[in-house]
């Protein structure tokens, strides 16, 4: 896994939102397990399958967290998670993605809207949360289809 250099950041060192941050855009502070944290949304676009289908990967339900819904993706052998990871970044939670919406609609960051995003987040054995970014559509489809990924990062607010 590549490392980046920055793993937190201080709050007074925190940009406007929208403005550079540990190699991609400021989002938004947020809390995750008991920790303030600011999300990022990196340049970077992925293209790729969730998973396999019927396939129940029970580290990846938790709706906030996207670092570790990945991880298990990673491990259960899905490459789109691997990728994310090796640029040490993670694919969106539920709730993530939910904020990188408000983010948009707020005009802090541009999402493609020709395409919907996977989620981290897994809805059943056979499905996973996704996203369209033009209306804000949150749902649930086969995790073998191929579908786009704007990998984030999580740091720590300090």
């Amino acid at each position: 896994m590549t490392q980046h250099a920055q793993q937190s950041v201080a709050a007074a060192d925190l940009p406007e939102r929208g403005q550079p941050l540990a190699g991609g855009a400021f989002v938004t502070r947020y809390w995750l397990n008991g920790e303030e944290r600011a999300l990022v949304l990196l340049d970077n676009e992925l293209i790729g399958t969730w998973g396999k289908y019927g396939e129940d990967i029970s580290g990846a339900k938790s709706l906030s967290d996207g670092a570790a819904n990945t991880r298990a993706m990673a491990e259960a052998g899905s490459d789109i998670a691997v990728k994310a990871l090796e640029l040490d970044a993670h694919i969106p939670s539920y709730l993530e993605g939910a904020l990188l919406m408000a983010a948009k609609a707020d005009g802090v960051v541009t999402l493609r809207e020709d395409r919907w995003h996977h989620l981290s987040t897994q809805f059943s054995a056979y499905s996973a949360y996704f996203m369209d970014f033009e209306a804000g559509w949150l749902g649930d489809f086969v995790k073998d289809d191929e579908r786009l990924v704007r990998p984030v990062r999580s740091l720590p607010i300090q």
